[in-house]
């Protein structure tokens, strides 16, 4: 189930997620998105809705300082948030004694961050991202408009056809999407 899909563009976070809930051969459409905004983040979530339920009304996330980098205040304050989060919620696995939670995208000040289900924090150089079922469709999408000067016209409308073409081709992932942008300053 489902295709997240993220793109940086002048010092936004933009990001769409589709509707599908599906188990086996079956789907429904759901009201719940799988993208939302954390305070001064923006997640969105494949694997489990219940997952992303912890993370989306968990407590105050740790604070963020203005010439913290990105990077450090995911390894050194969010992780750490995140797996205490996860393990009061009996969210964590452990598996050959090895912690797992799941896989989420987290936009913060401008830029693109995978969290994996072992907890390390990734970040591409392609300035866009995409997670789930559908993401190999998303991710060829972007792609070609990166490569044809198009993928900037229209963050929305861009993030919009990888969503339509991973539909198209994944049983897995169905509108309607739903789109949001973090600005990249933080909150005063």
């Amino acid at each position: 189930m489902t295709c997240i899909v993220a793109l940086e563009y002048e010092d936004k976070v933009f990001m769409g997620g589709d509707s599908a809930s599906t188990e086996e051969w079956n789907i429904h459409l759901i009201t719940t998105p799988k993208i939302f905004r954390k305070q001064n983040l923006l997640i969105g979530y494949t694997w489990s809705f219940r997952m992303g339920q912890i993370i989306q009304y968990a407590s105050d996330l740790p604070e963020m300082y203005e010439h913290q980098s990105n990077y450090a205040y995911l390894i050194q304050s969010f992780i750490p948030f995140i797996r205490k989060t996860f393990s009061d919620a009996g969210w964590i696995k452990t598996v050959d004694s090895r912690d797992e939670g799941g896989q989420f995208l987290v936009g913060i000040r401008g830029e693109i961050y995978t969290v994996e289900s072992d907890f390390s924090v990734l970040r591409t150089i392609d300035g866009f991202n995409s997670i789930g079922c559908g993401s190999p469709y998303a991710l060829g999408s972007l792609r070609i408009l990166k490569y044809s000067g198009k993928i900037h016209e229209d963050p929305k409308l861009s993030i919009g056809f990888a969503l339509e073409t991973a539909a198209y081709f994944s049983n897995g992932v169905s509108g309607p999407f739903i789109y949001e942008t973090l600005e990249s300053k933080l909150d005063e």
